[in-house]
């Protein structure tokens, strides 16, 4: 039986498409070759490419928008600087609502004038910034949807009349948005849709060429965007593996469908922790993230005790961040209800001990 897995990335993946994945490694399309030995430009991986970034504007609901997808390779933290390379001309606002976001931050800095506009720093990055006001005059907005670190998480986005761009990386795909709103959207699969090697980058072409500088080959959306995705070789085995969990969530019901799954799943979480004494949650309460809830005991006398209690319970990736200390229970789309029932029942078990 599998381990309950609440990794914080790579993510649990539904156990239907690691099958097919590991059927297309040995085996791809009946043609008696592997996934990661057929040329990228064959016609069988071309219409995985087609079909993966096809997903994804009909999950997010940005069809025939003026939106395009490119799976690129260098996970979000390349992002960090591709956004900048492309977008910032002169300035940029940033919310900085943790590691990642300071993270961006810091190689923004690299291009042009960086406006930081709030920051939860002050708390260890425990809650989200509310009631600031964004300049007017800079090239884009960036804000971090959610914090795996922290387990904080944006309801609502502050918003401004010009281009907004988010880091989605840790819940793409699992709760309904008005993606429109965003002229930028870039994610790692590995948090919440395939193996690490991927990164997800959703871009309204219209936004590109504003930059005076020189960009390098591989840092030009523009480039990319010209090959689909194919201006190097693309990261074969990641892409498949994202389409497939892409067409998992389509036929499940798409994002409505796993939205109301998640909240179950941090309902269920939550409740146990504000309810059971011998444990505290670190984000705010308004702020929390659904799909990383970070917590900690109120007696660490009890830690060895707890510890014994999920692994024997086949409870796997647990510990918080060091950020942090304590626990985070990563509840990503894959992640079944019964799973996290299992968590909750080794707190109350802590508790019938204690």
């Amino acid at each position: 039986m599998k381990k309950h897995n609440f990794s914080a990335g790579p993510c649990i993946l539904p156990e239907e498409v690691l099958q097919k994945a590991s059927e297309a490694v040995l085996n791809f399309n009946n043609d008696d070759l592997s996934l990661i030995e057929i040329s990228h430009r064959s016609k069988p991986f071309v219409d995985v490419m087609e079909n993966a970034r096809s997903l994804v504007l009909e999950l997010l609901g940005l069809e025939n928008q003026g939106y395009k997808v490119l799976f690129l390779q260098g996970g979000a933290s390349t992002q960090f600087l591709m956004t900048a390379y492309n977008l910032l001309n002169k300035k940029a606002a940033y919310l900085n609502t943790g590691t990642w976001s300071s993270k961006a931050i810091k190689e923004a800095k690299l291009f042009g004038e960086m406006v930081e506009v709030a920051s939860s720093k002050d708390k260890n990055f425990n809650y989200i910034p509310k009631g600031f006001s964004i300049p007017t005059d800079v090239d884009f907005f960036h804000t971090t949807s959610n914090n795996t670190i922290f387990g904080t998480q944006i309801k609502e986005f502050p918003m401004f009349d010009g281009v907004n761009v988010c880091d989605m990386s840790s819940d793409i795909f699992s709760r309904q948005l008005d993606f429109s709103k965003f002229d930028l959207i870039y994610a790692g699969a590995q948090k919440n849709m395939g193996p690490a090697g991927a990164t997800l980058v959703v871009i309204k072409e219209d936004i590109l060429g504003n930059v005076e500088r020189e960009i390098p080959s591989m840092l030009d959306y523009k480039i990319h965007l010209g090959k689909d995705s194919m201006f190097n070789t693309p990261a074969v085995f990641p892409v498949y593996v994202s389409m497939l969990t892409l067409e998992w969530l389509k036929d499940l019901g798409g994002i409505p469908f796993i939205e109301k799954v998640n909240q179950q799943k941090a309902d269920l979480l939550y409740n146990e922790i504000d309810r059971n004494p011998l444990f505290t949650g670190f984000a705010a309460k308004e702020d929390r993230s659904n799909m990383n809830a970070t917590f900690n005991l109120t007696d660490d006398s009890l830690k060895s005790t707890f510890e014994t209690l999920w692994n024997d319970a086949r409870i796997n990736g647990l510990n918080g961040h060091r950020s942090v200390g304590g626990y985070r229970a990563s509840m990503y789309n894959a992640l079944p209800l019964h799973s996290v029932q299992t968590l909750v029942d080794a707190m109350q078990e802590l508790e019938r001990k204690a």
